[in-house]
């Protein structure tokens, strides 16, 4: 069973499904709940606000939660001892994500090269530390949720930082991380048996509009992924390997991200998210041999075995947008979305639904996720790009620039 919904719920549920699983959704949010139906039997959090009935029932024998909402539920305890495997940390392996301010310090106790970072309570305790220490801040909420009242603002002045001060909601305070410029990568592994993994170094286009320009989304409107088991860019040798004796402290296992920024000739840590990731989770199962065996040996805490598929070496993701994207002010009726040409590669379905006849509609602003799997980053690029126009709908776009920058990791 998969927590989530929307595109990256659907491309996880369908690989599984190919590899022969019985797939099921617990639906978590209030968009997004066709494409996971399509997959395979779905139960709306809203209606079953307790899904420990619903695993018990089904018989389920694992469980991959697409964001770390299920950690703070009310039914928690009751899940956790029903002891189905999860993909994800229990315990303190969690507030790797979930506690910015921990990760930041955790990275100082490792020598893990780090951007200064402040934990404010409220406006005036913000402006102090501003006037204290004059610089551009990256603004974050301190415990990280897709419910939190701030979601990431990037100042790249002190005026800037200012401005936004006196806007946000300080409800559960602020955390200001020095911005460092936009050389931005990432990369994923799993933690299974008090071993790491690595699996791809990735790059998420996060700025709504070609150029990197535009707000920084809520969630990447576009990435590039590439197969890195032997770490080619050394991100997590400077990054999470020296972090390995808290990891096996702490029992940790499941997926780990760490996003970085490349400054002063060296990586310097910027967040590290304990998801198999919302663009690269359904890439990474594309790529292994065997993702079922992978994701139960690693679930279970047990030492694995990755193996690749030797064809495919890169992946790239492609959001198309709708009307209004990305401010949620700008409303809009719910519009027709058509499939103009057959598409030859993977569309994952996000805020739409089928009407009652049967032909599908906008419920949102994001409309779908086009990603292509290849040999080669320019095959991949050149297929995502072929099959995106394919999808019609009024007032839609997409970034057409995906691989123009910030790629190779370290470029700008």
């Amino acid at each position: 069973m998969v927590f989530g919904a929307g595109a990256p719920a659907q491309g996880v549920l369908h690989n599984l499904k190919q590899n022969g699983a019985q797939v099921y959704t617990y639906l978590t949010s209030e968009a997004g709940h066709y494409s996971p139906s399509l997959e395979g039997e779905t139960f709306f959090s809203k209606t079953n606000p307790n899904p420990c009935n619903i695993l018990k029932q089904k018989e389920i024998d694992f469980v991959i939660p697409m964001s770390i909402e299920w950690a703070t539920a009310d039914w928690v305890d009751e899940f956790l001892s029903l002891n189905i495997p999860i993909l994800a940390p229990i315990g303190k392996g969690m507030q790797l994500e979930r506690d910015r301010f921990f990760a930041a310090g955790l990275c100082e106790k490792f020598d893990i090269p780090v951007p200064k970072s402040f934990v404010a309570k409220n406006r005036l305790e913000a402006e102090k530390i501003l006037h204290k220490n004059p610089m551009a801040y990256v603004i974050k909420n301190p415990l990280c949720s897709p419910g939190s009242p701030i979601h990431t603002i990037v100042c790249e002045t002190v005026e800037e930082t200012r401005s936004w001060l006196n806007r946000i909601n300080y409800q559960e305070g602020v955390f200001l991380q020095e911005y460092m410029g936009r050389r931005e990568a990432g990369h994923i592994a799993f933690i299974s048996g008090g071993e790491i993994y690595s699996l791809v170094t990735n790059q998420e286009y996060k700025r709504a509009f070609d150029g990197n320009m535009g707000i920084v989304t809520g969630a990447p409107v576009g990435g590039l992924i590439e197969k890195d088991p032997e770490d080619k860019y050394n991100l997590a040798k400077e990054l999470l390997h020296p972090l390995l004796p808290w990891f096996r402290e702490v029992g940790f296992n499941g997926p780990v991200q760490v996003t970085a920024i490349w400054r002063d000739k060296q990586w310097s840590v910027l967040e590290y998210n304990v998801r198999i990731g919302v663009t690269c989770g359904p890439i990474i199962l594309e790529m292994l041999q065997d993702p079922l065996k992978v994701l139960f040996d690693v679930g279970q805490d047990q030492i694995t075995e990755i193996r690749f598929k030797d064809d495919l070496n890169f992946g790239c993701s492609i959001t198309l947008a709708g009307y209004g994207f990305p401010y949620k002010q700008i409303d809009s009726p719910s519009l027709p979305v058509r499939v103009l040409e057959k598409l030859n590669c993977h569309v994952w379905w996000n805020e739409v639904a089928a009407n009652s006849k049967g032909e599908l509609q906008t419920t949102g602003q994001r409309v779908a996720d086009v990603v292509a799997i290849e040999s080669t980053l320019e095959k991949a690029i050149q297929k995502a790009y072929e099959n995106i126009p394919k999808i019609h709908c009024l007032g839609s776009y997409y970034r057409t620039d995906i691989g123009q920058s910030l790629w190779p990791p370290g470029s700008d």
